[in-house]
């Protein structure tokens, strides 16, 4: 049993790319609701039906009954079956390619000998010039850095493996490097779920604690909830006093239970006189968008707050960001990936059709890396187009 939802797609000529995008969804995952109605536990319900009825509208379809189920339709003239044709797999929208995702591609001692690469090229950034800015990117770094500076209340928001984690480690390592007064506080979430059906939910007691062990790590906490929290906000604001500047930095932040969202703004809302003692950066994956819907009512009080910044794909940006790595590890890009590889790579990773490109820096890696590893066994001596396309 489908959702009516799959009918009304393609009798609109929506494609799956372009809600998926809107719902702040994978398309497997809207793949899942449509066919099964299941949807992952991190994302909240309630935000990601009002995000499809915002999309379906736009698109002209009104039917406000998309999620209910309906079987198959019937008709007196039986359609031609193809002899290769698996009818129990017709579950899926057929007007979208699904997404490829490379597993992870480590590169082979043999690769780095035949291209002459005494480092990975695609290692992780171990200073600040490693770091790749293009425009974009500066754009989001840039923007971080101005909210743990001078306050703000943002959401940075791009797909795994764009590069958000890197952004923050350069957040922090900057703010070092510049000696500025800003004390970063981050709760650590290395077993935070979105609900705890499925594990621990990253809770403002949580958060509380997590910001005393940074402002005031020798004070003892009171014990009442209410003590606790004046003294927090007394510890924010004897340090403000004494010229620290305090973010607050949540990475996956997809995965904050919505109560823990309404309660950030009250966070924001700790001050000295006017001004604002502690900033948030919430840095997440595309379900974060869904939470931070405008048409999420629950949590209308942040979205009327908060900076939605998102972190594009490389796209034009390919080649550069090629060049870039590949000269960080001193070499030149072009004695190990010829041009028609690098424009082979750019259509393995962007759908011919559907709205969602999969040129993020981890996807590129993992590409480029399978591509070299499969020229050295082969004994080529660059990557070509014709090697992208075999991995």
């Amino acid at each position: 049993m489908t959702l009516r939802l799959k009918r009304l797609l393609t009798d609109a000529g929506i494609k799956q790319g372009v809600l998926a995008t809107a719902a702040g969804l994978s398309r497997p995952a809207l793949n899942a609701l449509i066919n099964h109605g299941q949807l992952p536990t991190s994302c909240d319900p309630a935000a990601v039906r009002a995000a499809i009825s915002s999309c379906l509208t736009q698109h002209g379809v009104t039917d406000a009954h998309w999620h209910e189920k309906e079987g198959p339709t019937c008709s007196n003239t039986p359609a031609p079956v193809s002899p290769t044709q698996d009818t129990d797999n017709d579950n899926d929208i057929h007007d979208e390619e699904d997404p490829m995702l490379l597993r992870f591609q480590a590169l082979t001692p043999q690769a780095k000998r035949h291209f002459g690469l005494t480092t990975n090229p695609f290692a992780d950034p171990a200073s600040a010039e490693d770091v790749f800015l293009s425009p974009d990117i500066r754009y989001v770094r840039e923007s971080m850095y101005q909210v743990a500076r001078h306050g703000g209340f943002a959401a940075v928001i791009g797909e795994s493996g764009a590069g958000k984690s890197t952004l923050c480690e350069d957040l922090v390592d900057r703010i070092q490097r510049e000696e500025q007064a800003v004390i970063v506080i981050k709760p650590y979430v290395l077993a935070s779920e979105g609900s705890d059906a499925v594990g621990k939910t990253l809770r403002s007691h949580h958060i509380a604690e997590a910001i005393m062990a940074a402002v005031a790590p020798l004070a003892k906490p009171k014990s009442s909830p209410e003590a606790r929290f004046r003294q927090l906000h007394e510890s924010l604001r004897d340090s403000a006093r004494a010229g620290h500047s305090h973010v607050l930095v949540i990475e996956e932040a997809h995965s904050l239970p919505l109560p823990t969202l309404k309660h950030l703004k009250r966070f924001r809302e700790l001050k000295d006189g006017l001004r604002p003692l502690l900033s948030v950066i919430l840095i997440g994956q595309p379900e974060l968008g869904v939470k931070l819907s405008e048409h999420n009512p629950e949590v209308r009080e942040v979205v009327q707050r908060i900076e939605i910044i998102t972190l594009p794909p490389l796209d034009n940006e390919l080649g550069a960001y090629l060049a870039h790595r590949f000269k960080r590890a001193q070499v030149p890009l072009d004695k190990v990936v010829e041009q028609s590889a690098i424009d082979a790579l750019r259509a393995k990773l962007v759908p011919s059709r559907g709205a969602g490109s999969l040129l993020y820096p981890l996807a590129v890696q993992n590409a480029l890396t399978a591509a070299m590893n499969r020229a050295a066994d082969l004994g080529v001596p660059t990557v070509t187009a014709d090697v992208v396309r075999g991995v």
